[in-house]
């Protein structure tokens, strides 16, 4: 099956949807349970190809077994495994945690460290999970995390016209205050989950509809006037197809 992606090249003031976004979403957090910096980066492995809803299902029993570095440093791969299996990718993501645990404790005196140069050595870490931990625990905003809700908005939104996470996080970074890196990723995301979804987004209901270059070309059926063909690159807008 394939869904048409719509990307928008052009948006050179993004602040109608900042301004739109902190009306929406003004105490946006995020969704993953935790409690502290390690805490948080386990469950930002967890959540690749995974619901946050199914990590918080996880993570309680996990982190009641190995809830520090240290604890998680000594477990058996096997034990964690177990634990998260239903996470999908499991044994990837327990050999990741583990190693990253272990080089925590040997390299970082447990502690995970406050820059991305140091963060991004960690096993199981890119630049999503990195912008994650460094922007939620720390408050440190060092990029944009780009997850599948923000790659879709940014497309839909004409932030980017990019087809990959860091391409689009640096599209993302010259026109966002710097200041909202972290907040803008979480706004996008519980736009995405609440209103923009993939295949059937409620641009009806949606009040960024005014100022979306992408608005109704995604609805089941869109509403047209007799004897009027709406056009395929209405307002700019280029499709593309792939398939998913």
């Amino acid at each position: 099956m394939s869904i048409s992606v719509c990307y928008y090249s052009g948006m050179s003031d993004p602040s109608p949807i900042l301004k739109k976004l902190d009306l929406l979403y003004p105490r946006v957090a995020c969704a993953l349970h935790f409690e502290g910096p390690f805490q948080l980066l386990v469950a930002t492995i967890l959540s690749a190809q995974c619901t946050d809803k199914r990590v918080n299902i996880v993570t309680p029993v996990l982190f009641e077994k190995f809830g520090t570095v240290e604890k998680m440093a000594r477990a058996r791969i096997m034990e964690i495994e177990k634990i998260i299996r239903s996470t999908g990718f499991y044994h990837n993501k327990a050999k990741n945690i583990l190693g990253a645990a272990k080089m925590l404790v040997k390299k970082f005196q447990g502690n995970v460290p406050r820059t991305m140069k140091e963060i991004l050595e960690l096993p199981g870490v890119a630049r999503k999970t990195a912008n994650v931990v460094l922007s939620v625990a720390y408050g440190i905003q060092e990029g944009i995390a780009v997850d599948t809700h923000v790659m879709r908005l940014s497309g839909r939104l004409g932030l980017s016209d990019k087809k990959t996470p860091e391409k689009i996080e640096q599209d993302l970074l010259p026109i966002i205050p710097r200041k909202k890196w972290g907040r803008f990723s979480l706004q996008l995301i519980q736009h995405g989950r609440l209103v923009c979804m993939a295949k059937s987004p409620l641009c009806g209901s949606c009040t960024l509809n005014k100022i979306c270059p992408s608005a109704f070309l995604y609805s089941k059926k869109v509403p047209q006037k007799r004897g009027t063909r709406r056009s395929r690159d209405t307002l700019g807008v280029k499709l593309h197809t792939k398939k998913r």
